[in-house]
C-alpha cells in the first residue's frame, strides 16, 4: 500500500488508537505507550522500506543488503521490529516482548538513544500492572499492535513522503495529550504558536548554540532550530536541553530522533538543583540563545540549597521558597554568552510586579540593563492553566537602556477551551518588537528612569494605556427614545384591553 497519505489521516488514525486505553488508564499514563509505539512503528517501517528498496535494486542478496543497511541512521535488530511483535500478538507475554524489543533497539544504537547511561525507554514499561492483570494486559497490547498495523498507519517513507509527517504526528499527539490530559499532562508542552513567536523574537542564526533548561518534549528547542533552516537554509546549529521528569526526557529524545535532529544533547535532571549542561571545566555552558517555558511559580524548587550554589547563580537574590520563577530566570541569565547572548522566557504576570526578594532581583536585572522587552500574552493559551502569561526578552548587549512593553493580550483567536495566536497576531507582535517604537494602546518604549520611577514594577498597564473612552451619551436623544417607547407601550396596552374585552374578560 504505497499511495500517498495526508497528515490528517495519520493524525486521526493515531488518535483513534488511543481508544485502546481510554477507560482503563489516564491520558497522562497512556501517552507514553502511544508515543513509544509510534516511534517503534516508524523506525520499523523505515527499516523495512529501505530493505525492500535495496532488494528491488540488487535482488535477493541478504548478505549484501545487510551490509548496505549498516549505513542507516539507526539499527533495528530483526527480533525488535514492530512486525515481529505483531506476528506474536496472540501469544502470552506481549508486554515482556515489547520491553525486550525496546531494550534491544537501545543497545544496538549506542548513544543515539542514551545520555550519560540513562536510556530513553528506562521509564517506559509495557509489562506493567497499570494495564491490569496479565490476561487483560495482553489483550490491551494485542489491540494496540493491531491498531498500529492498520493500513492507515503504514508509515513507510515511500508512502508518507517526508520525515516531518511523522514528526508532525508526534507533535499532534503531544498537543492532544496536553489538551485532554489536564494540568499534569500539559506541563511538558508549549503551544506551537507560542514557540513560533519566541523563535521569531530570538532570531536564531547559523552557528548558534541554543539551550532550553526546562525543555519538556523539546518542541521549543526544535522550533528555534527549524527557524535557522527556514531563514538561512542551514543546519549549522546545536540544540541543548535539560528535563527533570524522566518520561518527558524520553519524549524529547524520541522527538529529536523523529525530526532528524542529530546535533543535540538532552540531559536528564533538575536544572536548578543539579545543572548538567557543563563545560570541560565543570562550569555552566554558555549559549547564544537560551529559551524556556519553565513551570509557573514552582514550589519546592531548591530554595534550601540556593544560598551556597557553587555556580553563583543567585547572587542577585534568592527567590521565595514557594515561587521558583526567578530561579529559572537567573539560571538562564548566567548561561548567556557575554556578547551574543539573548534569552526568551515565559512567565506568569506575578513575576512582573511581586515584591520582596523578587522585587530586588528584578531591580538588579533592570539596573544591569539586561531586560529588553516585556510582551503580555492573551489568557488561555497554555494547557493546564487559564491565566495569561508574558514573555521576557533579555539581551547581554543592548544599544540603549530602554525596555519595550507590548500588550498583546487582545491578540488571539477565541477557541472553545483554548485561545490561539494566529499568524497575523504573531506578525504584529514581531513587527512591533523589531521596530521598537511606541504604538498607541499597544506598545510603549520606556526609558530606564521611567521604570525606576515606577519602583521597578513591570506591570504592563503602567506603561501601555489601553483605556478606551466611552462614547458620550446624548441625554436628549435618550429621553426622546424613551418617550417613543412609552407611547408605543400605551398603544399596545390599549389594543390588549380591547382584545380582552371582545373575549369577555373586560373590567
Amino acid at each position: 500500500m504505497n499511495e500517498k497519505i495526508n497528515q490528517d489521516s495519520i493524525n486521526k488514525a493515531l488518535w483513534a488508537a488511543c481508544d485502546t486505553f481510554r477507560g482503563t488508564i489516564s491520558a497522562d499514563t497512556y501517552k507514553d505507550f502511544i508515543l513509544t509505539m509510534l516511534f517503534l512503528k516508524y523506525i520499523s517501517d523505515v527499516w523495512q522500506d529501505h530493505y525492500e528498496s535495496y532488494r528491488a535494486d540488487y535482488g535477493d542478496e541478504p548478505e549484501l543488503i545487510e551490509e548496505l543497511m549498516k549505513n542507516e541512521r539507526f539499527v533495528l535488530p530483526r527480533d525488535a521490529s514492530f512486525y515481529t511483535l505483531w506476528e506474536h500478538r496472540h501469544e502470552p507475554g506481549n508486554g515482556e516482548r515489547i520491553d525486550q524489543a525496546l531494550h534491544a533497539i537501545e543497545e544496538a544504537n549506542g548513544t543515539k538513544l542514551k545520555d550519560a547511561g540513562k536510556s530513553v525507554f528506562q521509564d517506559i514499561s509495557f509489562n506493567t500492572d497499570k494495564l491490569g492483570e496479565e490476561k487483560q494486559k495482553n489483550t490491551i497490547l494485542r489491540h494496540l499492535l493491531e491498531d498500529f498495523a492498520k493500513p492507515e498507519l503504514n508509515l513507510k517513507p515511500s508512502r508518507v513522503g517526508s520525515l516531518d509527517v511523522i514528526g508532525n504526528a508526534y507533535e499532534y499527539l503531544i498537543k492532544n495529550f496536553a489538551a485532554y490530559g489536564g494540568q499534569k499532562a500539559g506541563e511538558f508542552y508549549t503551544p506551537p504558536e507560542v514557540s513560533d513567536l519566541i523563535a521569531e523574537l530570538l532570531n536564531p542564526q547559523p552557528g548558534d548554540t541554543i539551550s532550553d533548561p526546562a525543555c519538556g518534549s523539546g518542541s521549543l528547542l526544535m522550533k528555534c532550530g527549524r527557524k535557522v533552516v527556514a531563514n538561512y537554509g542551514s543546519r549549522e546549529y546545536a540544540l541543548y536541553g535539560q528535563e527533570a521528569i524522566g518520561s518527558t526526557w524520553s519524549l524529547a529524545k524520541m522527538n529529536m530522533f523523529l525530526h532528524g535532529e542529530d546535533n543535540h544533547k538532552i540531559e536528564w535532571g533538575d536544572t536548578i538543583r543539579n545543572p548538567k549542561l557543563l563545560d570541560r571545566n565543570g562550569e555552566l555552558m554558555l549559549f547564544d540563545i537560551v529559551t524556556a517555558n519553565p513551570p509557573f511559580s514552582l514550589d519546592k524548587w531548591g530554595h534550601d540549597d540556593a544560598s551556597h550554589d557553587k555556580f553563583g547563580r543567585f547572587r542577585r537574590g534568592i527567590p521565595p521558597k514557594t515561587k521558583g520563577d526567578y530561579a529559572f530566570i537567573q539560571h538562564m541569565i548566567e548561561t548567556l554568552k557575554p556578547s551574543s547572548g539573548r534569552m526568551g522566557v515565559v512567565v506568569p504576570h506575578g513575576v512582573l510586579f511581586r515584591g520582596s526578594s523578587e522585587g530586588k532581583i528584578r531591580k538588579q536585572l533592570i539596573d544591569e540593563n539586561l531586560l529588553y522587552a516585556v510582551i503580555g500574552l492573551p489568557e488561555k493559551l497554555f494547557y493546564g492553566t487559564g491565566i495569561p502569561a508574558a514573555i521576557l526578552i533579555f539581551k547581554k548587549q543592548k544599544s540603549d537602556d530602554s525596555v519595550l512593553f507590548v500588550d498583546a493580550s487582545r491578540e488571539f483567536k477565541a477557541g472553545k477551551n483554548q485561545n490561539l495566536l494566529t499568524a497575523e497576531n504573531i506578525q504584529k507582535i514581531v513587527a512591533t518588537y523589531r521596530e521598537r517604537v511606541s504604538v498607541d494602546k499597544y506598545a510603549y518604549l520606556a526609558a530606564r528612569d521611567e521604570i525606576q520611577e515606577n519602583d521597578y514594577n513591570l506591570n504592563i498597564p503602567r506603561y501601555v494605556d489601553t483605556f478606551e473612552e466611552e462614547e458620550e451619551i446624548d441625554l436628549l436623544a435618550v429621553r426622546a427614545e424613551r418617550e417613543q417607547l412609552k407611547a408605543k407601550l400605551a398603544e399596545l396596552e390599549g389594543e390588549m384591553a380591547k382584545y380582552l374585552e371582545e373575549l369577555g374578560y373586560g373590567a
